[in-house]
Formats: structure tokens, sequence, C-alpha cells
């Protein structure tokens, strides 16, 4: 209770309550003060009886729980006044919800937008509960639970649960508190998928994080973002932004179950051209993410080559220096110029060649020109290129598709290609970026390096 709350009550001529409430505060009142009391249900009864104390005359104070206006009898008494026509002072004084003090318990789950929701339909149809809670689970607000359960409301928990599980990471952190503030208080926290509803009755408050909330010490946090703003830590704005992307990728890909070694560069690569067909054209060999990834951290390969130099551009340079990688194009050697002179053939061709003599063993990275990648292929075939992976995606009309064909024999390759005309120099070097954060792929927390 607020100090003026005590101090209204500990004055108070008359005071209309529930049966159950008035207990709670009888300590504070005076020894002559007349109570009005009643049960469950009988609500109206209730603030009839306190607006005729009103209508003769004298002041009344009506006790609510927590907050009276936060699932309390401050509307009713608004509704009832002004259905009666009845003119009189109202004074609401504030309180302390459950879903505050269950939130002090488990921490600081309420620190960023957050909203309220009573799974009670007694006064509130199901249908639009439900989408309440859509509602809340998709604008990823930390979400406070009332009324959870009853003897007669058994399944409603676990359609909320069902429901937030379609659009939140089953990690994300819930915390639910039983008789808070009173005898018998219980403190819990775990996970969105871990929870039981059966752990749960009418007596608690499920608190639901958001997707940057976490548990620490057996408690949640959800950070409003100052100190990251400050300290340089994870989730940067840019950070954020991606992530957020992300998450609305995956909830359009036609299908969200596909194997993470897939997801992840298929993920980069919606992110990058915002074409959803990246779906149905994005292939990837068997772990071949995580093999090239190896490869470049504990392989002892350090160089990538791309057959263009916009390509090399858009690999992130954090993520290079963090790995000690090292990105190289030959498409303006001078040695590449005449050997492309002499040989009659591309200046990408003769870049490659010339790379292969000094790293046969780079990842190959092809976002622009077809002939490049069938001259790698060339010398692969001829044992002069043992390249640790291959991101196959250049674009065009001429050579383009049979460029893309004449890569797939090599089976002991892991590569990652984009079928068809489709491709680009930034989709090669997305391509690349998802292979060099691919320990943030479980997470699904890009952008590292942004």
């Amino acid at each position: 209770m607020t100090s003026r709350a005590i101090e209204v009550l500990k004055s108070a001529d008359i005071v209309v309550g529930y049966t159950r409430y008035v207990p709670l505060v009888s300590h504070l009142l005076k020894e002559n003060a007349e109570i009005v009391k009643n049960g469950m249900k009988q609500e109206r009864n209730r603030i009839e009886r306190a607006l005729e104390i009103v209508e003769s005359g004298r002041d009344v104070c009506v006790i609510s729980s927590g907050d009276s206006g936060i699932y309390g009898m401050a509307p009713l008494v608004y509704e009832m006044m002004r259905a009666r026509g009845l003119e009189a002072d109202v004074e609401v004084i504030p309180g302390i919800s459950a879903f505050q003090k269950a939130a002090s318990l488990l921490g600081a789950p309420m620190g960023h937008d957050f909203c309220v929701i009573s799974l009670s339909d007694l006064m509130t149809p199901w249908a639009v509960i439900e989408k309440r809670i859509r509602a809340a689970a998709e604008a990823d607000f930390v979400t406070a639970v009332y009324n959870p359960k009853s003897a007669g409301r058994y399944w409603e928990l676990y359609r909320l649960k069902e429901l937030f599980l379609q659009v939140r990471d089953p990690e994300t952190p819930v915390g639910y508190v039983r008789q808070a503030g009173r005898d018998g208080e219980q403190i819990k926290t775990t996970t969105l998928e871990a929870f039981d509803p059966e752990d749960v009755d009418m007596f608690t408050v499920l608190i639901i994080g958001n997707s940057q909330s976490y548990r620490w010490r057996e408690r949640i946090i959800t950070p409003r973002g100052y100190y990251s703003e400050t300290s340089g830590d994870d989730n940067r704005p840019g950070q954020s932004i991606m992530i957020e992307s992300f998450r609305a990728i995956e909830k359009e890909l036609m299908n969200p179950d596909i194997p993470l070694g897939l997801k992840w560069p298929l993920l980069h690569a919606i992110h990058t051209t915002a074409d959803f067909d990246m779906e149905r054209i994005l292939l990837a060999d068997n772990d071949a993410v995580k093999r090239i990834f190896t490869s470049l951290t504990d392989g002892g390969v350090k160089t990538i080559v791309t057959d263009v130099t916009m390509a090399a551009s858009g690999i992130r340079k954090g993520a290079l220096a963090r790995l000690g990688i090292e990105v190289k194009c030959y498409l303006d050697n001078p040695e590449a110029i005449v050997l492309a002179q002499e040989k009659c053939i591309t200046r990408t061709q003769a870049g490659i060649s010339l790379a292969v003599e000094e790293h046969p063993e780079a990842l190959y990275v092809f976002g622009n020109a077809p002939t490049a990648l069938m001259e790698l292929c060339s010398l692969i075939r001829h044992d002069k290129a043992r390249p640790c992976g291959i991101i196959a995606a250049p674009v065009g009309f001429v050579h383009v598709c049979e460029s893309k064909h004449m890569v797939k024999p090599f089976t002991d390759i892991p590569k990652i290609i984009v079928e068809g005309r489709k491709g680009g120099s930034n989709l090669a070097a997305t391509l690349v970026n998802s292979i060099l954060c691919w320990p943030d792929a479980e997470q699904l927390k890009p952008g590292r390096d942004v």
C-alpha cells in the first residue's frame, strides 16, 4: 500500500470491501469503524451500498486488492455513479498491483514495454482474450498474466503457452509468483518451453519475458537499453534491428523447420535480398557452414578468395579481424590482366587461376562471374585446387546455370549454391558472413560484427 492509502484507512469511518480483503487491513482501521463486506461475485451490490452511503451525505472508503484501477473496483465505482447520475467527489488512491509486486520478486522483468492480460472469461469472451494473447506475443511485449487458472478453467493457460511458442523462442524466460507479498509466497523461474501450467493456480501471477529478457542468478532481467548504449555490449542498435528482421523473416518461411545449417545462411540471404524465392533456390551441403567455419578457424585456412572486389567489400571487416582471416581478390592483379590477354580469357578467370597457385585451399566465393567459377571447377578436376568451401552465387544470363551445375559433383567440398540465374556480390558476401558468425546460429542472433 502507498502511504496515502494507509492514511485514508486510518481515518475512515466507513469501509466497504470484499470479505477476504477486509481482514488484511483490519489492523489499520479505527476501532469504531463501520465495516460493510460481502463475498465473491457481489461486486455490484458492494458498490451500490457504498453509493447509498455517499448519497446519505457520508464519506466511504472502498477497498480493493492491488491497485484499485487495475482489475479493481475503481472502474465499477465510476460506471455505477454514471448510471445513477450521482455527483460526488472520488479519489482513486494508487496501490501496488500484483504484477508489480511479482516483478520485483522476480528481478526486473518489466524493464521495457509490457502488457497485462487476464485469462478470466467470466466477463470477456475467450475469442477476445485469445486475440489479445496473439497480439502480445507477436508484438514482443513482456506479458503479465492475471487469473491464469481456476477450478473450472484449466486449459486456457495451456493455450496461451501454445500461442506464445508459435512466435517466441522456447528459451524465453518465464517467472511466476504465488501469493506475492503474502504468507506462503513462492517464486519460480523457468523457460517458456519448460513452463508447466499445472504448477500455477488462481493466486499466481505469471510473467513472460520478451526477446531481450534473460535469466541471471534465478532472476529475470529485461534491459531497457541504457547499459548497452554505453558499454559496447551485444545488441547494439544495428544488431537489434538485424535480430528483429531475422525473426520476421523466420515467421514468413514456408518451412520454418529446415535444418539450422541451411536456415542460417538462408535467413542471411533473404535479409540481404528481401527475396523469399531464396527458400526454393538456396542449397547447402550437409553441415557446409559448420565445416567451412571449422576450416577457417581450426583447420589452418586463413584466406578467402572472391571473384570480384564488390564481393570482398561486403564481407564484414570486424569478423575478419576477429578470426584473423584475409580476403583477396585477384581481379586487378597486373599478372591477371596479362594472363587474360595472353589466353583470351576473362580477368576473373585469370584471377582465380593465380589465386589457386597461392591459396589452393582457400574459401572461394563467386557473386558475379560464372567464368571464374567454371575456371575453379576445371582446376579442381585437375587436382590443382582443394578449396575448403565454395560459395557459388554468380548472377546473369550466360553460363550462369551451367557454372552452378558444374560445381555440384564435387561432393567432398562443402558448398552453398544459389540455383538458377539469381545471385550477386552482395548475396555472396552475406553467405560468407553467415559462415563467419556460425557460433551465433543456434540462438539465431545475427549481427555480432555489424
